[in-house]
């Protein structure tokens, strides 16, 4: 095949993949089920706190470093779901991945909760980033695996090291920006 002919195979495998995951949500993960409402929890629930509980006066810093979050642990499960490494077998919206419950509001709500109280305490967030890295890896997402709404398809240690790289890059790049902000 000519690169055209590779290119529209592989679109046309994106047509049927996207077919068959709307007919899964259908028969498996639709309103109807009580996993759609758990993954649709995770999306507003978190959001909702985060509305009555952060912190106004650091309202940008605390979006920048939290969308940081989504963004960079956006970007790595849906590389780990495309290289097989794990995935979710319920969706809420079947159109968006199947993990923007999570990425987009479960974990960045409570990372920015933690640096909120990082910043505020005046607490290691390095320490603290780590150890909830370990909790995400070693409580939440076995958790997960019990209510079958998570699937691991390799080792702990890729997801830990997926969960650390989240946390250290966000917090690198919101120091970055600090440090740009100030010298202006």
């Amino acid at each position: 095949m000519d690169r055209q002919q590779q290119f529209d195979h592989i679109l046309s495998l994106k047509k049927q993949l996207e077919a068959a995951s709307i007919d899964y949500w259908h028969q498996f993960s639709n309103y109807t089920t009580w996993q759609f409402w758990t993954i649709l929890a995770m999306l507003l629930v978190p959001l909702i706190v985060l509305y009555f509980f952060i912190d106004r006066k650091n309202i940008f810093l605390l979006g920048f470093f939290g969308f940081s979050i989504h963004v960079i642990a956006a970007y790595l499960d849906s590389l780990g779901v495309r290289k097989s490494w794990w995935d979710y077998p319920y969706i809420a919206i079947p159109q968006l991945p199947s993990s923007v419950s999570i990425d987009a509001s479960f974990i960045p709500v409570y990372f920015i909760l933690l640096y909120q109280w990082c910043l505020n305490k005046e607490k290691n967030y390095w320490l603290y980033g780590t150890l909830s890295a370990i909790a995400f890896t070693f409580i939440f997402k076995p958790l997960l695996i019990g209510l079958h709404l998570f699937e691991l398809y390799t080792n702990w240690f890729v997801l830990l090291a997926a969960y650390l790289f989240v946390v250290y890059a966000a917090k690198l790049i919101t120091n970055l920006f600090i440090k740009m902000s100030e010298r202006a």
